[in-house]
């Protein structure tokens, strides 16, 4: 698996990483413990070294699970995890942002626990609290490296703006974002500014939630999707029709579209990193192919024909999560 680098400041990672939200919660029942556990291992055996998870995640119980899951090979991986929501004690959705420095220390400590390590490699805010100062968020994360509880720092769904105020304070390696064929948004500001400030890309949902690779109307119960605009009504049924010419591609050249899909992604820039989730090792196999398939130029430009970026329809949250999101 190529390695790639995160930013300028040493955090170098796996092409493509492990998501692993839906090992816990997220997109329908998820599976048994050692079902999930297995993943984490093959994913290792693999050459996947970043592992993506959250407090929120769960919540708490996904850290959980990743920590234990790679406690035996610690020295071999970059755990990745997030502070920033207001969670409620029973556990749900959260009650709003909180990126108080009090609050980011106490979820700092509690993360180290349930992971069971000493040091977080990349922290990133989940979301940017309007409430706080960015950096006075910076400052902290800033402060917690010096005390060894974490190596990197990162930003997830943060605007440009947030993105120059916080580097400005202390070196942001990553910036996590939803990126894929069918969420381009970030190509207009927040990834270039990116590259001319040196910092690395993190690409979350880089399968469009599980639409590129084939997800759609037969959600099962509970599945989080159901509650997002492109996943409903007339929107859904137009989304579906873009997959027809794509699928046909990824037959074309031999590979899954979900393969294609992610073959694209990673053909955008060697500064960007992939983090599909799964919660089947057959599927983890499948996208970590993936980075193993070479794209001409023409097969950019048929892809990008055949899913064009303004051809989406629907929002990619709900109101509440729209709302989360910072511009």
């Amino acid at each position: 698996m190529e390695n790639r680098s995160l930013g300028a400041q040493g955090l170098s990672v796996s092409a493509v990483g492990l998501g692993c939200m839906n090992l816990s919660a997220g997109y329908g029942p998820p599976p048994a413990r050692e079902a999930a556990l297995g993943v984490l291992e093959r994913a290792v055996e693999c050459g996947v070294t970043l592992f993506d998870t959250a407090e929120m995640y769960g919540p708490y119980t996904n850290e959980s699970l990743v920590g234990q899951g790679l406690r035996r090979v610690r020295g071999r991986v970059v755990i990745a995890t997030k502070f920033g929501f207001d969670i409620p004690p029973g556990g749900g959705r959260p009650s709003g942002v909180n990126s108080r420095p009090e609050h980011v220390r106490a979820v700092c400590d509690a993360s180290l626990q349930r992971l069971g390590i000493e040091t977080i490699d990349l922290y990133y805010q989940h979301r940017v609290d309007p409430k706080v100062p960015i950096e006075e968020v910076a400052g902290t994360v800033g402060d917690l490296v010096r005390r060894g509880k974490v190596r990197y720092f990162g930003l997830s769904e943060a605007g440009p703006a947030t993105i120059i105020r916080a580097h400005a304070v202390h070196p942001v390696s990553a910036v996590q974002s939803e990126y894929s064929l069918w969420s381009r948004g970030v190509e207009r500001a927040v990834l270039p500014l990116c590259r001319r400030l040196g910092i690395g890309f993190v690409a979350y949902s880089p399968l469009g939630r599980g639409f590129l690779a084939g997800a759609g109307a037969n959600l099962p119960a509970g599945d989080y999707r159901h509650t997002q605009p492109r996943w409903q009504g007339a929107a859904l049924q137009a989304n579906l029709a873009l997959l027809a010419a794509f699928a046909a591609l990824a037959e074309a050249r031999r590979c899954t579209p979900a393969q294609l899909a992610l073959a694209w992604l990673l053909h955008q820039g060697a500064d960007i990193v992939a983090i599909p989730g799964t919660n089947k090792v057959r599927k983890l196999e499948e996208n970590v192919a993936a980075a193993g398939i070479s794209l001409s130029r023409d097969d950019r430009a048929a892809i990008e024909a055949a899913v064009p970026h303004d051809a989406v329809m629907g929002e990619r949250y709900d109101a509440v999560g729209s709302a989360l999101l910072d511009h």
